[in-house]
């Protein structure tokens, strides 16, 4: 085995161990808010306190899915070199959850409701993808498998999209000048990130290249307005 080789071995085994330590504390916070909303929870409590524990329960469910993706993952056939695009993906990935820690001031019960089934909507669909996505999930900019089916014939980039509407609703709870600034820096970094992981989809998959010119980054193209519908757009996923 070629030096190499062997770095890029270690360096998948110290990442995985990483990310494993980190969504297990993760799951772990989250099963304890999971149980005592559980404990506490009552039918006759408000509309959005039922939303809310589903929220609760969704995060739980796509951080358990995490950690298995992130235990079960395939090995890599090329990674990002370079400090930026680890940079990247770290920012992208967990600047959002220090939305958590901001005060949620008192934005009304219809904005609060609104706010609340972002979150879970963000959650379902980030579920959603990452079932399509499967083992080959990665944190950092990684081609492991060309995922072409399912949410992935829509955008190039739906867990994101997914993660982002989440975000949203955390904005929206906090409504605060820190709290839009923090989503905005993020989705920098995440813009960055999808930068960095089509170069590497491109390097490992020469069929990435045709994947892309059909299918709209992150807005469906359905919503688009500046683009036509191609009929041979889920082709490549067929």
């Amino acid at each position: 085995m070629t030096k190499s080789l062997r770095n890029a071995s270690v360096g998948e085994v110290l990442g995985k161990a990483s990310l494993l330590a980190i969504f297990g504390v993760f799951a772990t916070f989250k099963t304890t808010a999971v149980s005592s909303r559980l404990m506490s929870w009552e039918p006759s409590q408000g509309i959005e306190n039922h939303i809310e524990l589903a929220a609760q329960v969704a995060a739980l469910v796509f951080v358990v899915l995490l950690l298995g993706l992130t235990l079960l993952r395939l090995k890599p056939k090329e990674t990002a070199e370079g400090s930026e695009p680890r940079v990247s993906a770290l920012v992208g990935t967990f600047l959002s959850l220090s939305l958590v820690a901001l005060p949620m001031p008192d934005v009304g019960l219809v904005l609060r409701i609104l706010a609340i089934c972002l979150v879970l909507a963000g959650w379902l669909l980030s579920i959603y993808v990452l079932a399509w996505l499967g083992r080959s999930f990665s944190i950092m900019a990684q081609a492991r498998r060309l995922v072409t089916r399912g949410p992935y014939a829509v955008v190039r980039h739906p867990l994101y999209v997914s993660e982002e509407i989440a975000v949203i609703g955390m904005v929206l709870l906090c409504l605060s000048p820190l709290a839009i600034l923090i989503a905005a820096v993020q989705w920098v970094f995440q813009l960055r990130r999808m930068t960095h992981e089509e170069r590497v989809l491109r390097e490992a998959f020469p069929e990435y290249s045709n994947y892309a010119a059909l299918t709209p980054k992150i807005i469906p193209r359905q919503f688009s307005r500046w683009k036509k519908e191609d009929p041979n757009h889920f082709q490549i996923a067929a």
